[in-house]
């Protein structure tokens, strides 16, 4: 039930703003960010609330973090808190990432601005590196979950398989193979949850419609592409940015590779869920189709289509929390998408590391395969200072350092 604690509006609204302005270095450091702040400091959340609420977000499509900052505006002041909660996570980058969208596109071609983005993409493939250690020590603790993140990395990098497919394999087994019983508390109402879906799924195909009906075919595109991808989001960011740069530079031809790293780069310098990179994607790619105002509004397409779904699960999902986490065979599944998801994560480090160190990459029979003649030194050296770096420093400190050497090294070399 929400609103099960007393908080006002507005200090509400401070705390949850200042986690949205704070909230860098992705979904680990967002969620210990909110741990510290609604648990310890402000006592807003039990442990047991909090770790509940997590894991719920954890079986849900969509950024983890943004979910749990959500969910807990909702139990705290039902449907206007988690309104207010949601957007004040995911505002401050998401404004951010205009700026330096628009910058890139009138400055990205500048060599000196190349250089340094040399860097940064040197820190994200060392990041990339980190997330995937850092998930497979958790996830990787059997047998069979090893065995799924490899079928999965082969599938992706070897077969081309798309995400989706991988991400219901997974769960289909995780499901099927689990056992045990568990005691679930009484089922909620569902007229409630009926309605609540009913009203988001409409304001989340709305702007879609919309755009059918005058027949905008790129807008259309942006929409129908985020929209696919914010159903299959599993597993956070890094899972799903193999599958989206597969598509927005193989499939669609929106970015080139080195366009597609440089959004990550910069998506990681900025508060609030990696996912937001969807937003540098769709206005980079406006903006090459065709100016400023239309990327401005695949810009927008892009993020009412990312993050409204966001709502749509936690508002009609929420009261369910309890009923699900007492479903051993939906724990399964969930320990099964994440062995997929370290599989995936390897094929976003592989494919990362290869765009960036050599310069020509093409797809053989066996996957991905750089030509060896065209391996870049100056982006080893980048790669091995950032991995020094990122030993000692901060992530938000490591970038643009990075930046800084990769341009210094492009001025005296």
């Amino acid at each position: 039930m929400s609103g099960e604690n007393t908080i006002g509006l507005g200090p509400l609204s401070a705390i949850f703003g200042r986690i949205g302005i704070l909230s860098f270095g992705g979904p680990a450091a967002q969620i210990a960010l909110m741990h510290r702040s609604l648990v310890d400091d402000h006592k807003l959340l039990t442990e047991k609330q909090f770790l509940g609420a997590l894991s719920f977000c954890m079986l849900l499509p969509g950024p983890e973090a943004m979910q749990l900052a959500t969910y807990s505006g909702w139990r705290l002041r039902g449907t206007l808190g988690g309104l207010i909660a949601g957007l004040l996570f995911v505002l401050p980058g998401a404004l951010v990432i205009l700026l330096l969208a628009f910058a890139y596109a009138a400055y990205g071609q500048v060599p000196l601005v190349q250089a340094a983005f040399l860097g940064i993409k040197a820190a994200v493939i060392v990041i990339v590196i980190q997330a995937l250690v850092r998930i497979g020590k958790k996830s990787l603790d059997t047998k069979t979950a090893r065995v799924l993140a490899l079928l999965s990395f082969i599938g992706i990098y070897t077969a081309g398989l798309p995400f989706p497919l991988l991400i219901l394999a997974a769960s289909i087994w995780g499901f099927v193979t689990t056992r045990g019983t568990g005691i679930s508390p009484p089922l909620p109402r569902t007229a409630h949850t009926l309605r609540t879906g009913a009203v988001w799924g409409a304001l989340w195909a709305a702007p879609l419609l919309y755009l059918y009906a005058i027949n905008a075919q790129f807008l259309k595109e942006i929409g129908l592409f985020f929209a696919k991808l914010a159903v299959v989001t599993f597993g956070g960011a890094y899972a799903v940015l193999g599958y989206m740069a597969q598509t927005v530079v193989e499939a669609k031809q929106w970015l080139s590779p080195q366009q597609m790293i440089d959004a990550l780069g910069l998506a990681e310098t900025t508060p609030g869920p990696l996912i937001l990179v969807t937003e540098f994607v769709a206005l980079l790619a406006g903006q090459l189709q065709g100016g400023p105002a239309l990327a401005l509004a695949a810009g927008a397409t892009a993020l009412w289509m990312t993050f409204t779904p966001c709502f749509l699960w936690i508002f009609a999902g929420a009261p369910y929390v309890e009923w699900i986490l007492a479903k051993p065979r939906l724990n399964g599944a969930l320990t099964a998408i994440t062995a997929a998801v370290v599989g995936v994560i390897a094929n976003l480090s592989l494919w990362f590391a290869l765009h960036v160190l050599f310069g020509t990459v093409t797809q053989s029979p066996v996957g991905t395969l750089p030509d060896l003649a065209t391996f870049q030194p100056r982006a080893m050296l980048l790669t091995a200072l950032a991995a020094l770096l990122l030993i000692r420093l901060p992530m938000l400190a490591a970038l643009p350092v990075m930046a800084l050497i990769g341009a210094a090294i492009h001025v005296i070399s």
